[in-house]
């Protein structure tokens, strides 16, 4: 009987899928965007290695390993929570999340994080938009950052998530949020809180 060669996928030339492995779920949906890859969110990591490896030998990997300009990725304090003099008790009690792997640890749990792409999949997942309130911008700033999920509050403007993640990291914002409610319905809550200041 031969021998099975494991999980390598013999029509990716060049590109070493063990490399691939050694990286995380996060690091490889960054990979994938790269490559235009689309439908990250839902893929395991198995399927994301195989799609990236797939993309890389079709394009002949010539990307220079940048990133794009409109890329979420983490943010810059790897999805962790940011700490200051005016956190929130709130902030204390929640879960911090850090990766889009983490689970809550309960129903109902109050979550936090700074990871921007656990932010956008949790507003998308609710049909939620990144938004800001009209009337509150600061010269060329944005005002007051919000999620717009499509109801009839017409002071909300709709804006990119780059703009919206560019303001959110500039104030030092934490995503407060909930994934579920205690019975297990699905939950729009989120807020915003500087843990600088006492108002975000």
């Amino acid at each position: 009987m031969s021998e099975k060669p494991g999980n390598q996928t013999p029509d990716t030339p060049n590109v070493s899928e063990t490399e691939l492995r050694e990286m995380k779920v996060d690091e490889l949906r960054q990979e994938a965007k790269d490559e235009n890859i689309s439908g990250t969110s839902g893929m395991r990591k198995e399927e994301l290695v195989q799609e990236v490896a797939k993309a890389r030998s079709e394009g002949g990997g010539n990307g220079d390993g940048g990133t794009d300009a409109d890329d979420l990725g983490a943010g810059p304090e790897g999805g962790r929570i940011r700490h200051g003099d005016a956190s929130s008790s709130s902030l204390k009690y929640s879960q911090e999340v850090t990766s889009t792997e983490d689970e809550p640890e309960r129903e109902g749990r109050s979550l936090a994080t700074t990871h921007h792409e656990v932010i956008r999949q949790w507003a998308e997942e609710r049909g939620g938009s990144p938004a800001t309130v009209e009337g509150t911008e600061h010269g060329d700033h944005l005002g007051v950052l919000r999620i717009d999920f499509g109801g009839d509050d017409s002071n909300l403007r709709r804006v990119s998530w780059e703009e919206w993640f560019k303001t959110f990291d500039g104030r030092r914002l934490n995503f407060i949020y909930q994934e579920q409610r205690t019975d297990g319905s699905q939950s729009n809550f989120f807020r915003l809180e500087n843990p600088e200041r006492e108002d975000a």
